[in-house]
């Protein structure tokens, strides 16, 4: 073989090398292409999870907050409500009793207009005007006792819906927490299933295991028995303002 040919074949291996080295280059970019893909639209899968989770908590706590809100307000209300019939009760009462000392006064002073000129029914007007002053009193005392009691009513009643609202609101606070838990467990399990290595794993574990002991705190709660009403105060005897009668 002549140097030209042997010169010749030379070039022609050295054209195939770089060729099959360029290949293999350009194999490794590709693939190196595909992987920094992957883990950017892995890591973009990661980011908007993690958004639509932050979103779907910070939706669950706007509900809790107006929630809460409400209950509130219906708090305020009731107790707007019950004072004013209060107020009106004690305003009722006095009136009532304003009215009947009167009328007990107006009659007493016909029974004095009567006698005043019959001397000798001294002792006997005497007796009226002792026997007016016990009707006046006897009617403003009656009219104290039946507004105090009324009163006494209100307030036990008041404190009764109140106890029911705080009941009913512990009762609706752990309702949330734990279907929250339950979501959040049901994501996590769906993320283990998923995990790509061991730290991802042994990281999902860890948060189960801290959402089990949650839901076990959540759960642990203990209501009062008998549907959470307050125990009923008994009535004095002769109250006519008593529900229990």
């Amino acid at each position: 073989m002549s140097e030209e040919q042997e010169s010749s074949v030379l070039f022609s291996l050295k054209e195939l090398m770089t060729i099959e080295e360029d290949r293999i280059r350009t194999e490794e970019e590709e693939r190196q292409r595909q992987a920094e893909a992957e883990e950017h639209a892995r890591q973009e899968r990661e980011r908007l999870e993690r958004e639509h989770e932050l979103a779907r908590m910070a939706s669950e706590e706007q509900r809790r907050r107006e929630d809460e809100a409400r209950s509130r307000e219906e708090a305020v209300r009731l107790d707007a409500i019950q004072r004013g019939e209060l107020e009106k009760a004690r305003a009722d009462a006095e009136q009532r009793a304003r009215m009947e000392a009167m009328t007990a006064q107006q009659a007493h002073e016909r029974q004095l207009a009567t006698l005043k000129h019959d001397k000798s029914k001294k002792q006997l007007r005497n007796l009226l005007i002792g026997g007016g002053l016990v009707v006046v009193l006897g009617g403003s005392l009656a009219g104290w006792f039946s507004y105090k009691a009324y009163q006494e009513n209100q307030a036990r009643m008041a404190a009764e819906a109140r106890q029911r609202q705080l009941l009913e609101d512990e009762k609706d606070r752990l309702r949330r927490e734990k279907e929250e838990s339950e979501k959040k467990m049901a994501q996590l399990m769906e993320d283990l299933k998923g995990a790509k290595n061991e730290a991802d794993r042994a990281r999902i574990q860890a948060e189960i295991e801290a959402e089990k002991a949650k839901g076990s705190r959540v759960g642990g709660g203990v209501l009062p028995k008998g549907g959470g009403e307050a125990p009923k105060k008994a009535c004095k005897p002769g109250d006519p303002l008593c529900s229990d009668i």
